[in-house]
């Protein structure tokens, strides 16, 4: 089996992200937890922000209208393809894309007033780097946040699929569990630290949805949008049908009257320069 994937794990090379199928592996859960994001980058009327790992532009959408027509949003992403994604849903003229790579941003110190980066830090070869980046391109005294994903356990809409292919991939492991690499809170904060940041906070946050059916969460799946759909349509289909059949089996807990009522739980970080 292989899976060469691209920069950013989530798309394919040279392919159109599906904006649709994105939105509903991750961005139907990720958008519950951006006001708390917002809120403690502390993100205002007349800010200049850094969106890294911006993505399909999930947070930048709801930031977009906070800022203002004083503000600018900078939206940050190392795939290409999620640029040209975000750029087609939020076309705003005070939105303004930039492929760069979060560990090394291509803008001058102190540019911005707030720096958030929504379920992307998880994903960086050096998440400590990536924030001694957010450091540096933040002006005195503003703040950054992020969120990123708690335990699998805690999160059962990726993480049951992440075990399960685990156990046919184990030379995959880390990679499959990438999302989950920052579900430590104390790992969190001693990573702000390390990057010289100030007044450090990590909170809990959950969140619940329901999705409308089993079927309905693994068409998500089949797209092949985000690094664990990928390495799954890798499989032979033998493999793939007993993947299917364990996840569901594994979700069943959660489903009554066919439809999956799911929590997740993230971790929001958050500190000043």
């Amino acid at each position: 089996m292989s899976t060469d994937y691209a920069p950013g794990l989530h798309v394919v090379t040279g392919q159109a992200v599906d904006v649709s199928a994105y939105d509903r592996w991750v961005g139907r859960w990720s958008r519950l937890f951006v006001p708390s994001l917002l809120a403690a980058a502390q993100v205002s009327p007349g800010s200049v922000v850094l969106d890294v790992s911006t993505g399909t532009g999930e947070a930048a959408l709801a930031a977009l209208p906070v800022v203002g027509a004083s503000g600018m949003l900078v939206g940050a992403d190392i795939a290409p393809e999620m640029l040209v994604a975000a750029r087609a849903r939020l076309n705003a003229p005070l939105f303004r894309p930039v492929a760069a790579d979060g560990q090394a941003l291509p803008f001058k110190n102190g540019s911005f007033d707030a720096v958030v980066c929504q379920l992307g830090l998880q994903f960086f070869p050096d998440p400590a780097l990536g924030l001694r980046e957010f450091r540096r391109v933040l002006r005195p005294g503003a703040r950054v946040a992020v969120c990123v994903i708690s335990t699998p356990d805690q999160a059962p809409m990726w993480g049951v699929l992440a075990d399960t292919l685990s156990r046919l991939l184990p030379e995959r492991r880390n990679v499959l569990h990438l999302s989950f690499a920052l579900s430590d809170p104390r790992k969190l904060e001693n990573l702000f630290a390390e990057a010289a940041f100030r007044d450090i906070r990590v909170q809990r946050e959950v969140r619940s949805d329901i999705i409308e059916s089993f079927d309905e969460y693994w068409a998500a799946i089949e797209t092949g949008t985000g690094s664990q759909p990928q390495t799954y349509l890798a499989l032979p289909e033998p493999d793939r049908r007993t993947v299917h059949e364990a996840v569901r089996a594994q979700l069943a807990r959660f489903e009554t009257d066919g439809k999956l009522a799911m929590s997740v739980e993230m971790l929001i970080g958050s500190a000043q320069a």
